[in-house]
């Protein structure tokens, strides 16, 4: 591996460290260098902390080794003032030569400004190592600023007949179709997301408290729709536990472009990425308007015969996983 390669990695690594976290800002690794030694490393805190080559500069014991170094990072230093200072002026402030960029930051606000600041300073700026591995870590984030919307992730169980849930069923929670290992993988799933989306009849049947009870982490936020406020108050998505948005029809129009509107509400309050997981209605919406990055499809191992069929679409295949009796499917659009 050439050797910008192996440190640009590395920042990759370090990165997802922060991913969660550090929404909406990007989650960045910063990688320090003297002599082919790793000397200062970090990635983003949580927003509105310090950002990666911050953290990496801080944690170089002896600070005179950064005049004679190199800093990497998988995303172009910032330039502006936001909630921190920017980090350009850091590196520039101890001198820093050399200095290597996974990829430009599809921000405004930054595009390209860091590097050339970085530049006229008299650093030797090098950028586009591992690209796409670095836009690929930073896919929230990337979507987000270029897209104008958040990274959309569409989840759901269905049966080896095709159906999401039972035409009838007697009380007000989920039939589970996948395995207790796959249901824990999707709660992993949650906590790696901004946010999770679900419509109004998957409240009112199931009641569904859309945390990450059987994983470390934090909980998403909550985003509901319900156009006529028909959901009880007693729901458990009203718990304090996460934060929940009802979108209704003061927020936007059930009538037209539900899925363009929905995904400007979300921009419009800096959530970065959302995982829907129903029901089949919701997930249609968005197949239909072509609003979706990833799709996660569980095939359970239960039949129902009859019921609420599962979502239809295309997309193009990535990869199937065997979780025990259950069989994961994953799609990305690139359309």
């Amino acid at each position: 591996m050439k050797i910008h390669e192996k440190y640009i990695n590395r920042c990759i690594q370090l990165s997802k460290n922060g991913l969660v976290a550090a929404m909406p800002n990007p989650s960045v690794g910063a990688v320090i260098v003297f002599e082919d030694k790793i000397i200062g490393e970090g990635y983003t805190s949580a927003y509105g902390g310090n950002h990666a080559e911050v953290n990496a500069i801080n944690s170089v014991i002896d600070k005179s080794l950064l005049s004679k170094s190199t800093i990497y990072v998988s995303l172009e230093p910032c330039s502006h003032f936001g909630k921190t200072p920017p980090c350009c002026d850091l590196i520039i402030k101890f001198k820093i030569p050399n200095v290597v960029v996974g990829t430009v930051d599809p921000n405004i606000k930054v595009t390209g400004n860091g590097i050339k600041k970085l530049m006229e300073a008299g650093a030797n700026v090098t950028v586009g190592i591992l690209e796409n591995e670095c836009k690929e870590s930073n896919k929230r984030f990337f979507t987000f600023h270029k897209k104008k919307r958040p990274y959309i992730i569409l989840k759901w169980a269905e049966s080896m007949d095709g159906f999401i849930a039972p035409s009838t069923k007697e009380n007000k929670k989920p039939v589970w179709i996948t395995n207790q290992y796959s249901r824990q993988l999707v709660h992993k799933w949650r906590s790696e997301e901004h946010a999770i989306l679900v419509g109004t009849q998957t409240v009112i049947d199931d009641n569904p408290k859309l945390d990450v009870r059987d994983w470390t982490g934090k909980n998403p936020i909550r985003i509901v729709l319900d156009q006529n406020n028909r959901i009880p108050k007693e729901s458990l998505i009203f718990d304090k536990c996460a934060k929940t948005l009802l979108i209704n029809s003061e927020i936007i129009y059930f009538n037209e472009n539900i899925a363009f509107q929905i995904t400007k509400y979300l921009f419009d309050n800096s959530i970065q990425s959302v995982i829907i997981e129903g029901g089949s209605q919701t997930l249609q919406t968005f197949i239909d308007s072509n609003l979706w990055d990833e799709a996660r499809i569980f095939k359970g191992r239960v039949t129902f015969k009859n019921g609420v069929k599962a979502p239809t679409f295309k997309g193009d295949f990535k990869n199937s996983t065997k979780i025990n009796n259950d069989e994961l499917l994953i799609y990305s659009n690139n359309d």
